[in-house]
């Protein structure tokens, strides 16, 4: 029916062109999966990597067509992954420093039937300016206390009808989206990503920050301490170096008896011991 169309919407063409354009301006292709991310996610990240990023939300079918024809090297090693709804986003910046800001910005949101409670949900007691009816059986069966006052249900005191990991049933989360409460955290991750011809699947750009930085600190702290024990004196390490090497040398001074000004009073000290033990040890023989 639309083999001999000519003319298509604005939005279309436009979506079109920018996949045209956008692949010969960046050097990092990456893709997101629509169907894993609600639209409220994406505004903030808009503005969070504004000048930095560019943003195309389009549909398999103009993706694919836009893309056929560009002589963009490993281009054709995605379109596997192609598949309804998705987002492009283009970029200078390595895909995995990408993916570690993308984790950065999450945000909370309301809850749906079914989702996972990212915190425990803790409902405070308030006044909820809803006034009394349904509403009332809803509190209770979500086994949260409330009591009327002045028209409206106030919630009687602290109540936390889920924990961390629990699932969300959707009259819960009804009532929480009531109560301005967002206990679902949700973040955005890439799915594949191009860079110089290079493709990466979702997988391979995951990384915990926390524990690539532990490893640097450990390697430091290892380095640190070989420098030392081989003397490779360092800007880092020289006074540890010579604090050590004084250690030893005072140490040495004390068993060899070479009195220094500094080592006197122990060396004296030490003569004092071995002159009393060998006192006692005398004494204990003639008796």
């Amino acid at each position: 029916m639309h083999e001999n169309r000519t003319s298509y919407p604005k939005r279309k063409n436009q979506m079109y062109q920018q996949l045209q354009e956008l692949p010969k301006k960046y050097s990092v292709i990456s893709i997101i999966k629509m169907n894993k991310v609600r639209s409220a996610q994406i505004l903030p990240l808009r503005k969070a990597l504004k000048g930095e990023v560019e943003f195309v939300c389009v549909k398999d079918k103009i993706a694919l067509k836009a893309l056929e024809s560009l002589d963009v090297p490993g281009i054709k090693e995605i379109f596997a992954e192609i598949k309804g709804q998705i987002m492009f986003i283009f970029t200078n910046m390595s895909p995995f420093k990408l993916n570690v800001l993308l984790a950065k910005n999450k945000i909370m949101m309301a809850a749906r039937g079914g989702d996972v409670a990212s915190i425990d949900i803790v409902v405070p007691a308030k006044n909820t300016g809803i006034a009394p009816g349904p509403m009332l059986t809803e509190f209770k069966e979500a086994g949260i206390p409330t009591k009327i006052d002045q028209g409206t249900i106030w919630i009687a005191k602290d109540h936390t009808p889920a924990l961390k990991g629990d699932t969300i049933n959707e009259k819960l989360a009804s009532i929480l989206s009531k109560l301005d409460i967002k206990p679902i955290e949700a973040g955005i991750s890439l799915y594949v990503a191009l860079e110089d011809g290079l493709t990466y699947a979702e997988t391979e750009m995951r990384i915990d920050v926390e524990k690539v930085r532990e490893q640097f600190s450990q390697a430091h702290r290892e380095a640190i301490s070989l420098s030392i024990e081989a003397a490779y004196i360092t800007a880092d390490n020289i006074a540890q170096i010579l604090g050590k090497a004084s250690q030893h040398a005072r140490a040495l001074s004390v068993e060899s008896g070479f009195m220094t000004v500094e080592t006197r009073e122990q060396i004296l000290q030490k003569a004092h011991a071995q002159a009393e033990s060998v006192a006692k040890q005398a004494n204990y023989t003639s008796a």
